[in-house]
């Protein structure tokens, strides 16, 4: 230990964070490992307290360390984050998948005769014409009146997160993400070496409060999703979204993302947090929720400097998405039968996780459905322990705290995707909830949790 604490340096917090992530990176100092004192590392490397514990706040933030309070502070284990999609090798149902149902995806193959056309070579345009005229009428209904809108088609949303990230940050800078928050942006910058800064979430959304704590932390980024906040459900409020772009305005260069993730299958409005002088944004709308998670097609609108940057990023890696299952997208959209088809999907998410609702709270567990391919439940005990129950009852099902990255009320939900199981099945999952939440002798914490 002594020989690592020696190459340990910086003058500064984001200095020392640097110079123990290269540790960790190069093996030097392994999972578990324990790290100095705060004291002492202060002492050793001559800076003030505070310095040291900025620097280890950063490192637990981005997840490369654990704090213990008297325990001391340790090299995080190497585990990757949550992901949505099924569990391999499982007898159980599985109700925490997040995925659509299948059944409901429309069947591209009447459309694949569409396809037919001449190659594209190397040099032209990185976005099939037809496509981007759609593309700028969905979105730009949306978003009224912005001269500067300009559309770049990725290899899907996540696709566009990482690379609006990669061009926007540096590692270790602060993004302010949804808590609780959609795994896949959750995933997306711990890999990147970001620092996720939690801004809580309620019934009307992202909270004012919480957005100007975020940004009083310096964060440089910030995603939103308007409506089907995943896990929760609840989507932005007109009088929330225009809170929120109030107090945008005063830091007009942060880059603002929605993942605007249930568009086509969402039932509710599509309420803005990007204010008309905001200079860096990016809205994403991915196909994968109405046209399957296979059509690894999203469009990003964003101002004209976002997008020349997003535009290059696409170069070193995928320099475009293949012009095939653009034109496979354009006649899918394009067809009146297929977006029947999608409308009759959001009626059937929207009514089933109703439906799982009623039975909770005719159960005892008080529920009200959101939008979105999934239900957030309240139990009255930790959700861990719930699933584990519900597992030998048959479920599998995805705790809160999977999604948590500080708030308490999350640990105590259940995430479950229902909208696929019969009426009986609801029932029956609904009186499983309840009677594992039962089976826990409630602890203190679970009984004044809010």
């Amino acid at each position: 230990m002594a020989e690592d604490v020696l190459t340990i340096g910086g003058e500064t917090a984001a200095e020392i964070a640097d110079s123990i992530r290269t540790l960790i990176d190069r093996g030097d100092l392994a999972p578990g490992a324990a790290l100095p004192s705060v004291r002492a590392l202060a002492d050793i490397v001559g800076v003030n307290r505070n310095t040291v514990v900025a620097a280890y706040r950063h490192l637990a933030a981005a997840g490369a360390v654990e704090t213990a309070g008297r325990a001391g502070t340790r090299v995080a284990p190497r585990s990757d984050p949550a992901q949505e999609g099924f569990a391999a090798d499982t007898v159980l149902r599985d109700i925490g998948t997040g995925n659509p149902d299948p059944t409901l995806i429309p069947d591209p193959s009447h459309a694949l005769s569409s396809l037919a056309g001449r190659p594209v070579l190397y040099g032209e345009p990185t976005i099939d014409p037809d496509l981007y005229a759609w593309a700028s009428r969905w979105i730009g209904a949306d978003l009224p009146g912005r001269d500067d809108l300009r559309l770049t088609i990725t290899g899907g949303a996540v696709d566009a997160l990482e690379r609006l990230f990669a061009d926007a940050l540096t590692r270790d800078d602060a993004v302010g993400l949804e808590d609780p928050c959609f795994l896949s942006a959750l995933r997306t910058v711990r890999i990147g070496g970001y620092r996720p800064v939690p801004i809580p979430v309620d019934e009307q959304g992202m909270t004012v409060a919480g957005l100007l704590a975020a940004l009083d932390a310096g964060v440089r980024a910030i995603v939103c999703t308007p409506r089907a906040q995943n896990p929760t459900g609840v989507s932005l409020t007109a009088e929330r979204a225009a809170e929120l772009r109030a107090v945008l305005e005063r830091h007009p260069y942060v880059l603002v993302i929605e993942d605007d993730h249930f568009s086509m299958l969402s039932r509710e409005p599509y309420h803005s947090i990007i204010g008309a002088g905001h200079h860096r944004w990016a809205l994403i709308r991915s196909v994968s929720k109405f046209l399957g998670p296979d059509m690894c097609l999203a469009v990003t609108a964003s101002d004209a400097e976002t997008a020349e940057r997003l535009a290059r990023r696409l170069s070193p890696g995928s320099t475009w998405v293949s012009h095939l299952l653009q034109r496979l997208v354009l006649a899918l959209v394009s067809d009146d039968a297929v977006l029947t088809r999608v409308e009759e999907a959001a009626r059937h998410y929207r009514s089933r996780n109703d439906a799982f609702a009623a039975e909770l709270s005719r159960v005892g567990l008080p529920t009200t459905a959101g939008d979105g391919l999934s239900i957030w439940v309240r139990v009255p005990a930790p959700a861990r322990a719930v699933a584990e129950q519900l597992m030998r009852r048959g479920w599998l099902a995805r705790p809160g705290d999977e999604f948590v990255l500080a708030d308490h009320d999350a640990t105590h939900r259940l995430r479950l995707t229902v909208h696929d199981l019969s009426d009986p099945d609801l029932a029956r999952l609904a009186a499983d909830v309840a009677a594992s939440a039962r089976a826990i002798a409630p602890s203190p914490e679970a009984s004044t949790a809010p």
